[in-house]
């Protein structure tokens, strides 16, 4: 196609960009946002549009840190952080007692105790005779503190993440103490790591650009008729893009499976044929079940309204099972007959009768257990919810292939064997590792990590051997190995794709090219 046929193609995002940028310019996502306005994707599929056409070529792809503001610190920017709040608190009003510090700032024991703690190893507050807290002679705020409401601010005000790069060394210190990259409800920063990728607009362009000039084009013409613009008149005087009659109409293609139903079908099919019983359950779960069955803690952070979904009504369950409410309470609590000394607190068993939407497929390997066989292999392909930030390896609902294996001879090089069956076997992975892990209910535990062409290493689920904790208290008493892998993220590596959304996508086209490429 020559110049003049290939401008008269173009979208107006294209146009736009053809327009604005000279030949062999270097952009970037967020150039483009910012100079053209573009809503945050519609950059991403200009980039697209323009590659497939030979106009723009990548040149370069860095990796990205960035600190994403929590609900929590969204908190802290708007009434301020809570070693800010306490300063301010005990300079003005004198001495006071967590209790009443508590009562004026309305924050609970755990954010006083620990905003307290640290200002006391900064050399600012104390606890006087009286068992008060004060303030020291002579102390002032941290120059930290002063840095971290600049930096929460600015994340308020911008609604975007801070770029590690981007701040200085004080920034960077004082981020840290407040930022993590898992469980983040507990602080005012999430981090998350990204690639930024920078493009560059090709020598042929230049021809394609005069033709977009030779033709009047600007890219701000109009692609469809709304009610707006007949409501306002603006069509009389608006300009719109050329429709060709001459484009083939689009191919019926008959019904089939989705591709990605399809993979899912075939992972059942492997795990059958290698012995495995299938189990389920409902999605509505208690946190008996979901949590307290698996001796994660009460006061764990992954309990939080920000990293699960509480179910409004009804909110608690009639009862939990019996002898098994007894047996995990008395292990949360003192450790019972496992040899564990517990997690020293009195269990709350109205707390245990909560309804969430489960957030972990071992939920299911947990409700399995009172009722497997030994020796005995068991998986399930699990949909679990739980608050994540959304983009190409993430998703806020998603599934999992959870199994367990039981047996006297089990070991952690069976979990490995396993391990390796599913990156190399069934996600068709070549380069796989294993990072050591932790989790409330495995001991040792491990994360597999595999490597894909276009996003790189990434996690692809956690295992480990479940702790005596989780298994005698359900009346098991050998070893059982548990996994819990993201099937969704095998299906990247299977399906050929590179971003988690693709396999949800309601462009049919699109699914039926997949499943074409996939065959």
């Amino acid at each position: 196609m020559d110049a003049l046929g290939m401008a008269k193609t173009l979208h107006p995002l294209e146009v736009k960009i053809l327009l604005t940028y000279e030949p062999l310019t270097q952009i970037d996502a967020d150039k483009v946002r910012s100079d053209l306005g573009y809503r945050e994707g519609q950059e991403q599929q200009a980039f697209s549009w323009l590659m497939s056409k030979g106009l723009l070529e990548e040149v370069a792809r860095t990796p990205v840190t960035c600190y994403e503001l929590t609900p929590l610190g969204r908190e802290f920017a708007q009434k301020g952080i809570p070693e800010e709040r306490i300063f301010s608190l005990l300079k003005g009003e004198g001495p006071k007692t967590f209790a009443e510090m508590m009562q004026a700032l309305g924050l609970d024991q755990k954010d006083i105790g620990s905003a307290f703690g640290v200002l006391s190893k900064e050399g600012v507050a104390a606890m006087d005779s009286e068992r008060r807290a004060c303030l020291k002679e002579g102390a002032v705020l941290p120059a930290r503190v002063a840095t971290l409401k600049s930096l929460l601010a600015w994340a308020l005000a911008n609604d975007a993440p801070l770029e590690e790069g981007s701040l200085t060394p004080e920034e960077k210190s004082a981020i840290a103490a407040v930022a993590k990259k898992r469980g983040a409800s507990d602080s005012a920063f999430r981090i998350i790591d990204r690639e930024r990728v920078v493009y560059r607009l090709t020598p042929s362009c230049k021809e394609v650009r005069e033709a977009l000039k030779e033709l009047g084009v600007t890219g701000e013409e109009l692609g469809a008729v709304t009610p707006e613009i007949l409501e306002t008149g603006s069509w009389k005087t608006a300009s719109f893009r050329p429709y060709n009659i001459k484009v083939a109409p689009a191919k019926v293609i008959p019904g089939r499976k989705n591709p990605y139903v399809e993979f899912l079908e075939s992972v059942k099919d492997k795990l059958v044929s290698l012995g495995f019983e299938e189990f389920d359950g409902n999605m509505v779960e208690t946190e008996f079940w979901n949590s307290d069955a698996l001796f994660m803690p009460q006061f764990h952070a992954a309990r939080d309204i920000h990293d699960v979904y509480y179910i409004e009504e009804p909110n608690k369950a009639k009862f939990i099972e019996e002898p098994y409410l007894s047996r995990v309470a008395a292990t949360h609590e003192n450790g019972s007959d496992t040899g564990s000394r517990g997690w020293n607190y009195s269990f709350d068993r109205e707390f245990t009768r909560r309804l969430i939407l489960r957030s972990q497929g071992t939920v299911l390997s947990a409700r399995q257990l009172p009722k497997a066989k030994v020796p005995g292999k068991y998986f399930g392909i699990v949909r679990c919810f739980r608050y994540d930030k959304v983009d190409a390896t993430h998703l806020s609902d998603f599934y999992q292939t959870e199994g367990i294996v039981l047996g006297e001879d089990v070991n952690l090089r069976t979990l490995l064997g396993f391990l390796e069956m599913f990156a190399v076997e069934v996600a068709g992975a070549k380069e796989v590792k294993y990072v050591p892990g932790y989790f409330p209910f495995t001991e040792p535990s491990i994360e597999v990590h595999i490597k894909h062409p276009v996003l790189g290493w990434f996690e692809l689920g956690g295992s480990g051997i479940f702790r005596p904790e989780v298994t005698r208290a359900l009346g098991v008493n050998v070893p059982v190995l548990a996994w819990g892998i993201g099937i969704d993220r095998m299906a990247l590596m299977a399906l050929g794709l590179n971003d988690l959304r693709e396999l949800f996508s309601p462009d049919l086209e699109s699914v039926r090219m997949r499943r074409l490429l996939t065959q």
